[in-house]
């Protein structure tokens, strides 16, 4: 069973929603050395676990936010998208030192990402 490990929020100035979602939340928003222009997101603590996240600049007008699965395979996990009448809307992605991620959109026109996790990815 896949589960939620990760969420990602779309931002036309991600530096300024990170200084929002400190601001109101109090979570820990940091900038990611990664070859990406991405803010990390912490939501919780070791005593008060919480749902990793990030921010990320916004490719297409519509993202707003999306979570992301844990999955074995991202190249079984997007078949079954599409033969369930899902989309990929982005091609597996290599996220050096993290895994392979491809974001999808459901039969509702949600966006989701399917993430494959192998920290020897680089």
């Amino acid at each position: 069973m896949s589960r939620v490990i990760h969420f990602d929020l779309s931002a036309d100035k991600p530096e300024r929603a990170a200084k929002f979602y400190r601001s109101v939340f109090n979570w820990k928003v940091i900038k990611w050395k990664g070859p990406e222009d991405y803010w990390l997101i912490q939501t919780g603590t070791e005593q008060d676990l919480g749902v990793t996240g990030g921010i990320a600049g916004r490719i297409k007008s519509e993202d707003t936010t999306a979570v992301v699965f844990d999955v074995e395979s991202v190249d079984e996990a997007e078949q079954k998208v599409v033969q369930a009448g899902g989309i990929i809307r982005e091609e597996k992605k290599a996220i050096p030192g993290v895994g392979f991620l491809v974001m999808c959109r459901d039969t509702e026109g949600n966006t989701f990402g399917l993430m494959q996790i192998d920290t020897s990815v680089k």
